[in-house]
């Protein structure tokens, strides 16, 4: 059951993922979470490098898809004035917005990765359906209340990784 928690990948943030990474492993898309893995759960908008972030993927062809379990609101706000396709109250980790993200961007599992800050949320619903998961460390140390709880969780299954001798990242 752990193995559904673990991310394929992990790291620091979105900016060390880059294209050509990702083209190298054949992925031309992105699924990508946006509280606290693109912007602090806080902020509004994209920063300038969140932005520089999003052309560089673009201008490679890569696709990237906004999926939060946010409201219409919060992610409308982010992702329209970027022109990023989005998908709201997705109600991660269920597969369904997921699944809606493939089908939108017209790509394979094989093709896509999903970008998160959560174990629970993010990872846990990528492995569920197969998709390669990216683990990036929160951009902000603080969480909404819903999100504290999960992060509460979140600790005792990686400690129970760690034991396992699971993660190889730290």
């Amino acid at each position: 059951m752990l193995k559904y928690f673990l991310p394929n990948e992990h790291a620091k943030s979105i900016f060390e993922i880059t294209p050509e990474r990702l083209k190298q492993k054949g992925i031309k898309g992105i699924i990508t979470d946006l509280d606290n893995t693109l912007i602090e759960w806080d902020r509004p908008l994209a920063t300038p490098e969140v932005v520089r972030w999003f052309e560089q993927m673009k201008q490679s062809g890569i696709q990237v898809t906004v999926v939060s379990n946010n409201n219409k609101k919060r992610v409308e706000a982010f992702a329209k004035p970027l022109g990023i396709p989005f998908i709201f109250e997705a109600r991660k980790p269920l597969t369904r917005a997921f699944q809606q993200a493939l089908h939108d961007m017209k790509l394979k599992k094989e093709e896509v990765v999903v970008i998160g800050d959560q174990l629970l949320t993010d990872v846990f619903g990528g492995n569920r359906i197969g998709l390669h998961t990216i683990l990036v460390v929160p951009v902000a140390q603080t969480d909404g209340f819903f999100t504290r709880i999960n992060r509460n969780i979140e600790r005792k299954i990686l400690n129970m990784m760690r034991k396992k001798g699971m993660i190889h990242w730290e």
